[in-house]
């Protein structure tokens, strides 16, 4: 029987009005000026109600922004697509708040004896890793994490970068206790591939970014996973293992606040848990490695390529960083 579990980067179409006691700020004109710079590179418009509520948000984050910059911190913080959002409104949105209980997920990976690199990035080993894609206003990172990993396991052993539809399982995933723009998890949606004979392409199922009915037609599926491999138990060596020496591994972790904000470095947060149970967004972690005696996981994103390092981050490594070793899985296709 499937285990209950609550919904990993779930969505919420509807975003509740400001609060009412929220503090006015004082804006300068300069911010004013970089609030409607921001507003034409990101193509924002607003009613005039509106606007005055963004500007308000924007230059809260951008003084946040300046005063994480100005510290000596592993990462910078940057201006993206979501400076105009709260952080609460943004887990309306793109998160779910409630626990997520990774560690119900039985882990079945043996580790080895080594070794494995130093380093690796899979961007750089071939054509192996496919571009980022965007998830939209929808809860599907979990569909993201899923086909990357399967799309780069599928390059791996047959030299055949595949762009595979994540909406199919956004539509179809449901018995596997995935819901759709309401959230799932990878390992559970490796495992509807495996039973439910294999995953559509892209071209053939577009994604939508909502929720819709399932058209998978399994005459035209073009992946198939043959077994499933989760590592758990907080255990990062096998991650670096399993990156190193397979594929690509799909992970989960929590995001706080300061994360949407990411622009480059190496991410942590004192903030963040470390638990299965807080986790609220699922990635890929395409390679490791190291900077200034600091590790990091190389991860590629599904808020497009204008978030972050062109969609990717890196974030630190061997500390269990926001429990993103509490959940991780890769698949091995059948090819």
């Amino acid at each position: 029987m499937w285990a209950v579990l609550p919904l990993l980067c779930a969505g919420a179409w509807l975003v509740g009005p400001p609060a009412c006691d929220a503090a006015e700020l004082a804006v300068s004109s300069l911010e004013k000026f970089h609030f409607k710079s921001w507003m034409v590179q990101h193509q924002k418009k607003y009613s005039s109600e509106e606007y005055h509520h963004r500007l308000q948000v924007f230059v809260s984050n951008w003084r946040k922004i300046n005063a994480h910059n100005a510290g000596n911190h592993t990462f910078k913080m940057g201006l993206n697509e979501f400076s105009d959002m709260s952080f609460a409104e943004f887990k309306r949105k793109y998160l779910w708040s409630e626990p997520q209980n990774c560690s119900a997920t039985k882990g079945n990976y043996l580790r080895g004896t080594g070794p494995y690199p130093p380093s690796m990035d899979w961007r750089k080993k071939g054509n192996f890793v496919s571009p980022v894609k965007n998830q939209g206003g929808c809860g599907s990172c979990w569909t993201f994490s899923t086909t990357g990993a399967l799309e780069s396991a599928v390059a791996i052993a047959t030299g055949n970068l595949l762009s595979l539809a994540e909406q199919q399982l956004v539509d179809c995933a449901q018995n596997f206790n995935n819901h759709g723009c309401q959230g799932g998890l990878p390992s559970q949606a490796f495992e509807y591939i495996r039973y439910n004979r294999g995953i559509m392409g892209e071209d053939t199922y577009p994604y939508k970014g909502k929720d819709d009915d399932c058209k998978f037609q399994p005459s035209k599926a073009i992946a198939f996973v043959k077994d499933v491999v989760n590592i758990t138990m907080n255990d990062e060596a096998s991650m670096v293992e399993a990156v190193g020496l397979h594929n690509p591994v799909s992970f989960a972790f929590e995001v706080t606040n300061d994360f949407l904000l990411y622009r480059k470095g190496i991410y942590s947060s004192p903030f963040c848990h470390k638990t299965p149970d807080k986790v609220n967004h699922a990635v890929l972690a395409v390679g490791y490695g190291e900077e200034n005696g600091t590790p990091y996981w190389i991860v590629k994103n599904s808020w497009g390529t204008r978030w972050g390092m062109n969609g990717y981050f890196l974030i630190e490594r061997g500390k269990n960083m926001c429990g993103l070793a509490a959940c991780a899985s890769y698949p091995i296709p059948l090819v």
